[in-house]
Parts: C-alpha cells; sequence; structure tokens
C-alpha cells in the first residue's frame, strides 16, 4: 500500500517523557511529531542501560489523548516476513503508566492486561501519559531481539506497542544507548537535529526497520547513484570488500531486471553468529544471520551471496509486489495467502540465478545447486501429501513448527515454489525462443502492483503470468499448485540441453531401503525421521528410538549405510533399539534401494537448438 510521503515533513513541538526509577518517575523532555493541529503523539525512548540483563527498557510517551478514556496498546503477535505466531508479548515485563499533570507531576494509572497481547491504560484526567516496560532480549534470529554486553539488536514488532486507531501516525524513537561509543544503525531517518531520534512515518515502516546499535562494522558504498550500508556484527572471516564487491553486482543485476532502484538508502544487516543461517527482507534493508566461519570456503561463500540476492530481490517481490492478504497487515492475528509459492519460491527461484548472471559463480555451480533442490524435494515423502498452494495456507501452523512427522506429510511452499517457478520459466523460454521468460512476469508484476502497491490476487497472478506465456496454464495451474502431481521436472529441462539423472541411474553401490534417517547426539545414535509406508515404519520402529544393533552386532549411524549393503532386498533383518527406555528387537524386510541424489547434466550430443535455450537462459554453458 502506499505510504503518506508528507509525513516526513511534520513539526515538532515538545512534550515530556517520564522515566520510572525505583522511587518516583523522572521527568524528562523530548519532541513529538505531528502532522494535523491536536493530533495525538507518539514517541518511544528505548534505553539498555544493563545489557548483561538481556532487558530492553522502553518508554512511550503518548500526548494529545482525549481525558477520561482508555488507551488501547497491542503488540503484534508476528513480523511480515516470517509466517509465524510467536507471541511476542510474552517478553513483556514490568509494564506501568504514568499520567503527567499541568504542573509536571507524574501519576500512576490504572492499566489491566486484557488479552495476550493488549494492555489497557486509563487515562483519568490526563492528556500526557507515559508507558513504560522491559522486553527480554535474548534470541538471535533475524526476526527477534537480542541485547548482550556486545550489542542490542531489535525488530519493531518484537519490541514496540501499536494503538490499533493510530496505526497510520508519525512515531518517534529515540535510542539510548548504554555507552556513549556505541552507534546506532537503522534505515529509518533521523530526526534533523536530534540524533539519535528517528522517524517512522508509520506503524508499518517502524515494523520494518531494524536497529543495530553497538560497536558493529559499517561501510558505505554507492550503485546506481543510490547510498547503500553494510553493517557487520560479530567476529569471522568475512571479508568485507568482497561481500561489498559482489553485492554490488546483486543489486545491479536485480536493478537491471527490474529497471531501477525504487529507494533513496538501503542497509544490510549481517550477523555473524555461531550456526545461523537466514534472512529477512524489509523495504530499504534486510538482516542477515550467517555462520561466522562461513566466507572462505566457496561453495559456502556462493550460498551467502545466494542469500544476499534472495533477500534483496524481497524488496520487489513481497515488501512491492505484495498478495492483496498481505497489502495491508493485520498484526493481532494470521494474514492467509496462497500466494507465498509465488513471493518465496519464485525469489528462491531467482536466488539461484542472479548471482549466476551477475558472475559471482558460475553454470556449473548453479546446475549442482539446481540438483540439490531437486534432490531435496524428489526425497521428501510429503510432496505427495500437501498440494503447494495448501503449504502456502498452512505455513502459519506447519512449516515453521516441525515435527516427526513434517518431512512425510509436509511440502515447503519455498522448495516446491522454487520448481514450479523453474518450470514456468522454461515453459516461456521453450515457447517463445527465449524471447520471453519469468523476468518479464516480475517487470508487468512490478508495474501493475509493485509501483502502485495493491495487492494482487492469486487469478490476478496467473493472468499475468498466462499473458506472458501466451498459452493457458489452467491445466498447469491446478496440478501443480492445487494437487501432488509430479512434476514434470526432466522434460522440462531437455529443451535445453539438460537431463535429469539419479545416483540410481549412475549405478552407484546404494544400500537396501530400509526407510530410516539416524544421526548421533550426544553419543547416541538416534532416529530422526521415519519414512511413511517403508519398512521401518512398517516394522513399528518410530522417532526417538536408539539404534543399537544389526542382526545382535552394534551399528552406529555412520555405520548404517555400510552395514546394509551386507543383505539383499527382501532380506528380512533384525534391529535392536530402545524405544521409550525399553529394549525392543525389531524385524524389517528391506526393499530394493531408492535414488537419494538427483544431477542435472548436459546431455552428450545437444543439438545447436538445445544450445541455444541453454545460452539464452544461463547465459553460458556448464
Amino acid at each position: 500500500m502506499m505510504k503518506d510521503e508528507q509525513s516526513a515533513g511534520s513539526t515538532f513541538s515538545e512534550f515530556l517523557v517520564t522515566e520510572e526509577t525505583s522511587q518516583n518517575p523522572v521527568v524528562k523532555a523530548g519532541s513529538c511529531a505531528r502532522s494535523q493541529p491536536g493530533e495525538v503523539c507518539l514517541h518511544y525512548q528505548v534505553a539498555m542501560p544493563q545489557p548483561a540483563s538481556h532487558l530492553f527498557e522502553v518508554t512511550l510517551a503518548v500526548t494529545g489523548i482525549q481525558p477520561g478514556t482508555s488507551l488501547d496498546l497491542r503488540m503484534p503477535v508476528w513480523t511480515p516476513g516470517s509466517y509465524l505466531i510467536r507471541e511476542y508479548a510474552r517478553h513483556v515485563q514490568d509494564f506501568t503508566a504514568w499520567g503527567l499533570s499541568a504542573q509536571g507531576n507524574a501519576v500512576p494509572l490504572s492499566c489491566h492486561k486484557q488479552a495476550k497481547n493488549h494492555w489497557q491504560v486509563q487515562t483519568r484526567q490526563f492528556e500526557q501519559i507515559s508507558i513504560r516496560y522491559r522486553v527480554y532480549a535474548n534470541e538471535l534470529s533475524v526476526r527477534t531481539n537480542h541485547l548482550d554486553i556486545t550489542h542490542g539488536y531489535f525488530n519493531g514488532a518484537a519490541l514496540f506497542f501499536y494503538v490499533p486507531e493510530k496505526l497510520a501516525q508519525p512515531i518517534l524513537v529515540t535510542i539510548v544507548p548504554p555507552h556513549p561509543d556505541w552507534q546506532v544503525t537503522t534505515p529509518l531517518e533521523t530526526v534533523p537535529g536530534q540524533h539519535p531520534t528517528f522517524l517512522a512515518p508509520d506503524f508499518d515502516t517502524l515494523v520494518d526497520s531494524p536497529f543495530e546499535i553497538g560497536n558493529h562494522q559499517l561501510y558505505t558504498f554507492e550503485v546506481s547513484g543510490k547510498s547503500h550500508q553494510l553493517a557487520i556484527w560479530g567476529e569471522g572471516n568475512a571479508n568485507a570488500d568482497r561481500i561489498m564487491r559482489d553485492t554490488q553486482r546483486v543489486i545491479e543485476m536485480e536493478a537491471r531486471l527490474f529497471g531501477g532502484l525504487p529507494y533513496d538508502r538501503y542497509l544490510f544487516l549481517l550477523h555473524l553468529s555461531p550456526q545461523g543461517n537466514g534472512g529477512l527482507e524489509h523495504k530499504n534493508a534486510c538482516s542477515l544471520n550467517y555462520p561466522r566461519f562461513g566466507f572462505q570456503n566457496r561453495d559456502k561463500y556462493n550460498r551467502f551471496m545466494q542469500l544476499v540476492a534472495h533477500e534483496f530481490f524481497h524488496l520487489w517481490n513481497i515488501k512491492r509486489i505484495r498478495p492483496l492478504a498481505l497489502e495491508k497487515f493485520d498484526y493481532d492475528r494470521e494474514n492467509y495467502t496462497p500466494s507465498l509459492w509465488f513471493s518465496e519460491g519464485t525469489t528462491s527461484y531467482y536466488d539461484l540465478l542472479i548471482p549466476l548472471w551477475a558472475g559471482i559463480y558460475d553454470a556449473q555451480f548453479f546446475l549442482n545447486n539446481l540438483g540439490k533442490e531437486i534432490t531435496r524435494f524428489l526425497t521428501t515423502p510429503g510432496r505427495k501429501v500437501q498440494p503447494l498452494s495448501e503449504s502456502s495456507l498452512d505455513a502459519w501452523i506447519k512449516l515453521y513448527r516441525p515435527d516427526a512427522n513434517s518431512h512425510n506429510s509436509q511440502m515447503s511452499y519455498y522448495l516446491k515454489g522454487e520448481l514450479v517457478s523453474l518450470l514456468l520459466d522454461l515453459l516461456i523460454r521453450t515457447q517463445h525462443g527465449n524471447q520471453r521468460s519469468l523476468n518479464q512476469v516480475m517487470v508487468q508484476m512490478w508495474q501493475q502492483f509493485g509501483v502502485p502497491e495493491i495487492g494482487f490476487t492469486e487469478d490476478q497472478l496467473w493472468a499475468v503470468i498466462e499473458s506472458v506465456a501466451g498459452l493457458d496454464l489452467s491445466d498447469f495451474r491446478q496440478r501443480y499448485l492445487h494437487s501432488t502431481d509430479d512434476l514434470p521436472l526432466a522434460d522440462y529441462l531437455e529443451p535445453f540441453g539438460l537431463s535429469l539423472q539419479s545416483d540410481l541411474e549412475e549405478g552407484a553401490d546404494l544400500p537396501p531401503y530400509l526407510g530410516l534417517l539416524v544421526k548421533q547426539e550426544h553419543g547416541r545414535d538416534l532416529v530422526k525421521q521415519v519414512e511413511t509406508n517403508s519398512p521401518a515404519q512398517n516394522a513399528g520402529i518410530d522417532t526417538g528410538d536408539e539404534l543399537l544393533a544389526i542382526e545382535g552386532l552394534r551399528v552406529t549411524a555412520e555405520q548404517l549405510a555400510d552395514r546394509l549393503r551386507d543383505y539383499q532386498p527382501g532380506s528380512q533383518v533384525q534391529l535392536t533399539l530402545f524405544h521409550q527406555d525399553e529394549l525392543k528387537h525389531c524385524r524389517v524386510i528391506l526393499e530394493a534401494p531408492k535414488p537419494t541424489r538427483y544431477q542435472v547434466i548436459p546431455v552428450e550430443q545437444p543439438t545447436p537448438l538445445q544450445k541455444q535455450q541453454l545460452m539464452g537462459w544461463l547465459g553460458t554453458m556448464p
């Protein structure tokens, strides 16, 4: 949806903020943004006086409210870009409210919790009130908050309350760092002459603007006349110059696709952590979390650049080209859409292509990674159970909450959406000799829905796809979005001189099929997955069981495949396990081997047309 750009030019008037001490509130001066006379002013102050406590201390000053009314405050239960009810209010504590009299006295106000994320304050006769609360922040992810002695990081949805009827009003945020040398980095604009106070034109923008506070490394570079920042927190082997150079290539490639950059300034915020791997898109920024030593190994670095390409692509696809259900956010409940396959899956397809087109890696790496994605898809039994459109709707209850049966019953809209996007791209390219592609779909969606920021429906999306393809795709849509039909991957790759080959077809020495995934944890070999209708499931083996022996001889997770090679399909084998601490002997009947890996490889003698098609798609030969 379009934002009111004029709010950035609001006037400022003085107001008073209260800060509670152990004795009495302390009155401090501040400023409030008003765009209309008599408008309610909202000003947050975020302090972190004891970072080791992991507690952000937040004060919300509200000025201009109607005396004698109640003020309702709600904390979001989710954040855009991460489709799970995360119950951010569970980290809120020490909620209090104060009214400020004309004489400057702070008077405690009655406040009551109405629901899990809903507080109500009785304003009495006061036009100026101050709400004070603390938020526990000790989860380092791109969608939560983290505060320790090294830095403070927060997302708006996980820290700030909103006033339901005031979502469109401007909001000020003042940061009070615990140390004078800590810097503040955020995509929000600074209020002139009032650093570190920042202005958000509305609550949506506040939620969409992460903050990093600390001694992080901060680099600035320019692309296409636009300013970009790279902020890196944490220790590791990241090379900032290399990251900026390759990020510039990604920016230029995606800008060329969409015809420019729709912002004045963009922030890449990178956290180096022990084992994190994820990102969260924002309209003018992205948060990235990556393993601290994941930048020297070529494959790991290339995957990092895919993450950069993915989150940056989102500034168009999802932040501005949005499904209708996400045009206006409801922060109080789930926002359902069947189109996450396009918003996330198509973005995943392009995060494979963009670094290739940008020259960061070659066609062979692209095909290797495509093979890995296809392997994940074809070795997931849940693809036969959950249709792609249903996967999008079920994100709120399934994708982010995996359980023992997830592998058997679910299909990721990221993964299958990526492969459906691949099929659409190859279909359009084949139909039009590479003169049209999925690129034209993205550009048309940008012009029709992204530029005016109006939400699209699923039917409108498919109307655009069909107009570019010049085909009736109703059968394609039904089969690959709304049913569990197999994706014809090999058929669509063939016109480009590529074939899909499994390790079984290659003659790999695969063990008989058991249907178990066993991993060692804390010295125990534990069953992590049991495939549906597999020999293991039919024998009563369950996730959480501890594997001990095959035919009375000890076996480990590492040895399992080799030990199974000693038997033929159809053999009956005894497995010994601990099941809920009870020793258990299971007889399993092994089945014929199943593929465990797929590769996308060039055909031996491609035709001139196949070569031409492949060059038109990848821009190079593998």
